[in-house]
């Protein structure tokens, strides 16, 4: 196995955790990030899909395919979580440690995931 192989599976293991604490733990979830359910307690099955869930299937995904393209797929989605982050910093004027340090987080491991994994041209 080489570095990038432990990285990769690192990564996705991650993914995988933060992905069971959203799907099995939505209220512990919910709390660490200051959400609460409204009166139809949709935010449960909603932090359960896309917080939960979503991301199980992507870590899993990845370590199945084992392909360069399934890991930088994982990239894209954390890309995607950063830009939607960043966005709502500044828009929503939502910054604070914990914005920051979740954008931080999310750009990291998406730039590792594309740069490292993207096929050369």
């Amino acid at each position: 196995m080489t570095a990038l192989d432990f990285i990769n599976y690192a990564v996705a293991i991650l993914t995988i955790v933060l992905g069971l604490m959203g799907w099995l733990a939505p209220r512990w979830t919910m709390e660490q990030l200051d959400m609460q359910a409204g009166p139809s307690n949709m935010a449960y099955t909603e932090v359960s899909a896309a917080s939960g869930c979503l991301f199980v299937g992507l870590g899993l995904g990845a370590i199945f395919l084992d392909q360069p393209l399934a890991w930088v797929v994982v990239g894209l989605a954390y890309a995607g979580a950063a830009t939607g982050r960043i966005t709502s910093i500044f828009r929503d004027n939502a910054a604070s440690r914990q914005s920051w340090s979740f954008f931080a987080c999310e750009a990291g491991l998406a730039a590792w995931l594309i740069l490292a994994n993207l096929p050369a041209a």
